[in-house]
């Protein structure tokens, strides 16, 4: 833990491994996808154990509370030491992870390019068989 029990924002959001740059979390923070004790902050901000920040990532969103002030990025099983989520944030959490996994799941695959002539016969038969 640094000494004057502060740490910079942005670069505790890269420390627990909620980004994998200090680059990209400045810019979640920026972007207002960070708020530090219910507040719209910047990237310098400093934090201190006990502060609580709202992380909105990829549709998903957490509530926690700063528990540690690394002096170094660590492995991510010793990262989620960092912090702590109340209940009801990592239910909500997890409820929206499985929405996004099932509407993935049912959307069609895109394909970067047109059907090869193999994959054309095999719609081709495909459509024969089933129509």
């Amino acid at each position: 833990m640094p000494d004057d029990g502060k740490m910079r924002l942005d670069k505790w959001l890269w420390a627990a491994r909620f980004y994998k740059t200090r680059a990209l979390a400045s810019e979640a923070v920026e972007g207002g996808k960070v708020h530090l004790n219910g507040q719209r902050t910047k990237p310098g901000k400093d934090v201190r154990v006990g502060s609580q920040l709202q992380i909105s990532k990829q549709g998903l969103e957490w509530d926690i509370e700063i528990k540690v002030l690394p002096r170094q990025r660590r492995p991510a099983t010793e990262a989620r030491e960092f912090y702590s989520e109340n209940e009801d944030s990592r239910l909500r959490r997890e409820r929206a992870a499985e929405a996004l996994r099932t509407a993935r799941l049912a959307t069609p695959l895109q394909t970067a390019s047109k059907p090869s002539k193999r994959d054309r016969r095999l719609i081709h038969r495909f459509k024969q068989e089933n129509g």
